[in-house]
């Protein structure tokens, strides 16, 4: 809803240019609604008129206001972490610096043509490098209302994103090797539903994403708690994104992310990721100045004249030198990541995974009997109609998808921007 209200005002406040007229902007007074109202006009501020968080959000205190309630995550039970709406401006600001929020190549057809559950329940969180979606099964149908849909229904959609590799994070439903046999990396990082992962995990499921040339596909059961928790740690060490940074993003992508005690995880992880972040970029700039020394070497080896340098070596140390230059890297060999023994973990029938993806199922409006799921065991995901399709090109970062959605305790509305912040609802959307 982000992208069509920014889009409804940009096009008021062009009307009005020649008037004096102005524009109001308001809300009653349910605390839920107005902390959502007040995210949609400072967001506006933030993207458009270039403002700081800390600006937008000191207008939003001006005069008699009070504070505004904060957002919480969409587990059932008490509420053991607080988002403000200062945290969510903060993201924002942070996704436009590194070009994760892109208004002007955003497509919102598409957007929300692939979050749904019967196209895929799918949602970029860095756009060309980390997509989240729900588990696939065995064979595409429909169970219990929801649309279920095999390996194979996303093979044309990874291709087309430059895909490499996917993520498992739940209990195996599927054979990973009909991923595998279509060109595509699988690796089983297997821990329950609702827990938090190992350091052995988090280490692993990074090493993934740094080692992949291409983008990284990351499912749990419902692609919303394990999933959001293990993407929110690589958004900490690459982008140095707060936790609180990051599940705003995250929510604002996918609704529902990052539940319970996954939030409290996130904030004790901040500090060490940033240690790591910061030394894996060192890393990765030594290796850039030891290439350069390295060309710049191997370019002195082609001259006609072999003249001793000034410690009378000969072009002789040169080679010496470049040929051991070889091993200064760092070391990005992709091992193949195993899950723990699944078989020894107690899961319960219906799991919180279940129960959300149950809930996201109950809002789209789009009805399933078109895709004959039941018959067609490969039945592939289509794409939008191209009439409304102006291609979402997720391979560079200045096209991501992002889309605010709140909703009440009993029902979730959409605030569609490129991705999709849930804040204020109990269930499959972000907060409250």
């Amino acid at each position: 809803m982000l992208y069509r209200y920014c889009c409804q005002l940009n096009k008021k406040l062009k009307s009005f240019t020649m008037s004096k007229k102005k524009l109001v902007h308001f809300t009653c007074s349910d605390q839920k609604k107005r902390a959502n109202a007040a995210v949609l006009i400072s967001a506006y501020a933030v993207i458009y008129l270039k403002r700081s968080p800390e600006e937008a959000y000191r207008t939003l205190l001006s005069g008699n206001n009070t504070g505004y309630l904060p957002f919480r995550d969409a587990a059932v039970g008490e509420c053991s972490f607080n988002l403000s709406v200062f945290d969510c401006l903060q993201a924002i600001r942070k996704a436009l610096q590194y070009g994760f929020l892109d208004f002007e190549s955003f497509c919102v057809e598409e957007y929300e043509h692939y979050e749904r559950v019967e196209n895929g329940d799918m949602n970029w969180i860095i756009p060309g490098k980390v997509l989240a979606f729900s588990s696939p099964h065995p064979r595409s149908k429909i169970e219990n209302g929801y649309p279920l849909h095999a390996p194979e229904a996303y093979f044309a959609y990874f291709c087309q994103n430059n895909i490499r590799a996917v993520v498992r994070l739940n209990r195996k439903l599927y054979d990973s090797r009909r991923f595998e046999n279509a060109g595509f990396d699988h690796h089983d990082l297997f821990f329950l539903d609702g827990t938090l992962p190992s350091d052995l995990i988090m280490r692993r499921f990074l090493h993934v994403c740094e080692s992949t040339e291409g983008a990284v596909a990351v499912h749990c059961k419902a692609g919303l708690g394990r999933t959001g928790t293990l993407i929110g740690c690589y958004l900490m060490k690459h982008f140095r994104f707060t936790a609180a940074e990051a599940i705003a993003w995250i929510r604002i992508c996918r609704p529902g992310s990052i539940i319970g005690q996954q939030q409290n995880f996130l904030e004790e992880k901040q500090h060490s990721l940033w240690v790591q972040g910061d030394v894996h970029r060192s890393k990765q700039k030594l290796v850039q100045q030891r290439l350069s020394r390295r060309q710049q070497l191997q370019q002195c080896q082609h001259q006609p004249l072999h003249r001793p340098d000034s410690e009378g070596g000969t072009q002789e140390t040169m080679s010496c030198l470049v040929s051991s230059m070889d091993d200064l890297s760092i070391n990005t060999s992709l091992y193949k990541s195993h899950s723990i023994d699944e078989n020894n973990c107690r899961e319960s029938s219906l799991t919180q995974g279940d129960k959300l993806r149950a809930l996201k199922g109950k809002r789209s409006v789009s009805t399933f009997s078109r895709l004959n799921l039941s018959k067609d065991s490969h039945c592939p995901i289509l794409p939008p109609p191209r009439s409304t399709v102006a291609s979402l090109s997720v391979s560079s970062p200045s096209s991501s998808s992002k889309k605010l959605v709140r909703s009440s305790s009993s029902s979730v509305t959409h605030i569609k921007s490129p991705f999709s912040l849930s804040l204020f609802s109990t269930r499959p959307a972000v907060i409250h």
